[in-house]
């Protein structure tokens, strides 16, 4: 594949109606895409998906943009970055559409093939808009932009359940979100057109590693239908071992491409640096935790009778505290360098989840909990992000950068992927099993016929204390004290 893009046009200057093109790019995903993780049962419902298969749909999305959001950055950079973002905008539309009218008997893979290319179009729309920010904008007009942007982000995954569950409970019903959706992706363009193409790579050698991309996405899914499915498959059953083969064969021709070709698409030798992967590995599990939020709506719905708008609403608390206080974390950082805000952040969100954990309470009590919950939740993630991400990226020398952002990232998806997968899955197999795992050491007030859903949830938010505590551990070994980080590493 050749091209002909002029590397880089030095005559435009970015605007703001170019700027709300970006934005609203981001906002497909960050906004609308993830719904799902509120109003998933309601999906389920109405269409007649068993929830085992949403379960696998609600995760495809952050899988998908993890596994190739490598591949698209290295696109953009040799074939044009507005283009690749363009293709990410027109993946968006058609996902979304698919989700929309997603009726009979194809609804279950109608939904899941829209999931799939959700997560293309954000896997390729996140580097590449960063990246067209870095080209066209400079100094303060770059920090403003990087900032909106951000907000675009963290502010639409702060949104997400209060939208999705408003808009699930009017008139227009779950599928106007993913028409709505599809509309604003289709704006982004308009808005985008303006900007030129730009192709920092073009006519630099280099070859995509297929090989390591088949591999790594052969493995994950193998895994992701193992960890979804296993309880109602059967953990004992040939197909669930037969998966696990498959996934344990991809995986090791995955390492074995990556370690021996010239071109790797994951580059290990990143992780010869102590800071970065410390960074890495708490931002995989903090990312993880989102199944914290996907298991205490459900709880809310399942066992208190809340409508998905109604659970939805006392999430307010996460998108305000997220947006209101991402910038202190940047002032911790300064003040104190990485790891404090990092721990603090991640004991934040830790504390968070053992509030939720109190499923045993009463409705009335148990929703004030989720309030405060969520607040700290979003506060810690606030502290948590700046930090973490200089932490990872400004300790690598400046040729190894952008390998360096494309991994991390990568792990932010594949996080909440397997994290949200995982919890969902534990929710799902309690509930229905039967299995009395905590009644008889917890007493469970109120009403009893949704004991097992409040069981569900209990174990499921344990889940997520769990992988809290192991970024705290990653943080805790690798991260150094004070200001050296970048000094040390």
């Amino acid at each position: 594949m050749t091209t002909t893009t002029t590397p880089v046009r030095t005559d435009f200057k970015g605007n703001d109606a170019s700027l709300f093109g970006i934005v609203l790019a981001v906002i497909t995903f960050w906004l609308f895409a993830q719904t799902t993780m509120n109003i998933g049962p309601l999906m389920a419902d109405d269409i007649g998906m068993p929830m085992e298969v949403m379960n696998i749909a609600i995760s495809l999305s952050a899988l998908f943009s993890g596994m190739f959001i490598v591949m698209w950055g290295g696109f953009g950079d040799k074939f044009g970055l507005k283009k690749i973002a363009t293709l990410g905008n027109v993946f968006g539309i058609i996902g979304s559409l698919l989700i929309a009218f997603a009726f009979s008997e194809a609804a279950s893979g109608m939904v899941v093939t829209g999931r799939v290319l959700q997560g293309l179009s954000a896997g390729a729309i996140m580097p590449t808009t960063m990246a067209l920010l870095k080209v066209y904008w400079e100094g303060p007009a770059r920090q403003r932009a990087v900032s909106m942007w951000s907000i675009g982000s963290w502010g639409g995954s702060g949104l997400t359940a209060i939208f999705g569950g408003f808009m699930a409970s009017t008139a227009l019903g779950w599928r106007s979100i993913f028409i709505i959706s599809a509309v604003v992706s289709v704006l982004s363009i308009i808005l985008m057109r303006q900007i030129p193409e730009a192709a920092p790579g073009a006519g630099k050698p280099g070859r995509t590693d297929w090989i390591g991309i088949i591999s790594l996405a052969v493995a994950l899914a193998s895994l992701l239908i193992v960890v979804t499915q296993g309880s109602s498959i059967g953990w004992t059953s040939w197909i669930t071992w037969a998966l696990l083969a498959v996934f344990l064969a991809a995986f090791g021709v995955f390492i074995n491409q990556e370690r021996n070709t010239g071109t790797p698409f994951v580059d290990f030798a990143l992780f010869k640096n102590t800071v970065f992967t410390g960074a890495t590995i708490s931002n995989f599990l903090i990312n993880g935790t989102a199944g914290a939020l996907t298991v205490s709506l459900w709880v809310l719905q399942g066992a208190g009778n809340m409508s998905a708008a109604e659970a939805g609403y006392l999430t307010l608390g996460y998108a305000i505290f997220i947006i209101a206080f991402i910038r202190v974390g940047e002032k911790l950082l300064q003040k104190f360098g990485p790891r404090k805000p990092m721990i603090w952040g991640t004991l934040i969100v830790l504390v968070s989840i053992a509030l939720l954990m109190a499923t045993n309470t009463m409705q009335g009590t148990y929703q004030i909990l989720a309030v405060i919950s969520y607040s700290l939740f979003g506060l810690g993630l606030a502290f948590y992000a700046t930090p973490s991400t200089d932490a990872a990226l400004s300790n690598l020398p400046n040729d190894q950068v952008g390998s360096g952002s494309g991994i991390y990232k990568m792990a932010s998806s594949l996080g909440a992927a397997f994290g949200v997968a995982a919890s969902a899955a534990i929710f799902t197999a309690l509930q229905t099993s039967g299995l009395d795992i905590v009644g008889a050491a917890i007493d469970f007030s109120g009403r009893q016929d949704n004991v097992a859903v409040r069981e569900a949830g209990f174990v499921g938010l344990a889940f997520n204390a769990l992988m809290a505590i192991a970024a705290l551990i990653s943080i805790t070994f690798f991260i150094p004290k004070g200001k050296k980080a970048e000094a040390e590493a």
